[in-house]
C-alpha cells in the first residue's frame, strides 16, 4: 500500500534474460506477436509489445546476465520509474531493502539502481531522463 510520502511509480521497463536469443525471439514473436530490434550493446534487443491501438511498456530481450554474484537471472526483470533515484535508494534501505548496484547513468535513458526487497526479489528503479535528445546541458 503506497504511503503518503511515496509517489506512485509505474513499472517502466521489463527485460527477459535468455541463453539462446534467436530461440527466445521466435517464441515471443510466435506466442504474443512481439517484434524485436537490435539496440545498444551486443545481444540486446528492444521489444515492441503493443501497437498504436494497444500501448505498452518498454521491454528488452538480452543475453542472460548475473546481477547478483552466483545467482542466475531467471524470470522477467522489472524496472520501476521513480521521480528521484536518490530518494528511492534511501527509501529502499529505510524499508529494509538492499542496494545491489549503485546509481549508474545510461545516457538519454536515465539513472538506474538495482535493489533487493526484504523478500529477496531483485528489481530496478530508474529516474528517467526527460531532457530532449538535443539538450546537451
Amino acid at each position: 500500500m503506497p504511503t503518503s510520502r511515496a509517489p506512485r511509480s509505474p513499472v517502466r521497463h521489463f527485460a527477459i534474460n535468455a541463453d539462446d536469443l534467436p530461440r527466445a525471439q521466435k517464441f515471443y514473436a510466435h506466442v504474443f506477436g512481439w517484434r524485436f530490434s537490435a539496440w545498444g550493446p551486443p545481444d540486446f534487443f528492444q521489444i515492441e509489445t503493443g501497437s498504436a491501438d494497444t500501448p505498452s511498456i518498454y521491454g528488452a530481450l538480452q543475453k542472460r546476465r548475473t546481477l547478483v554474484s552466483g545467482e542466475r537471472m531467471n524470470g522477467f526483470e522489472c524496472t520501476i520509474a521513480v521521480p528521484d533515484i536518490d530518494a528511492a535508494a534511501k527509501a529502499i534501505v529505510e524499508a529494509g531493502g538492499t542496494i545491489l548496484m549503485p546509481k549508474a547513468t545510461i545516457p538519454t535513458v536515465g539513472h538506474l539502481i538495482w535493489f533487493r526487497d526484504p523478500e529477496g526479489n531483485v528489481a530496478g528503479a530508474m529516474e528517467p531522463d526527460t531532457r530532449p535528445l538535443n539538450d546537451d546541458a
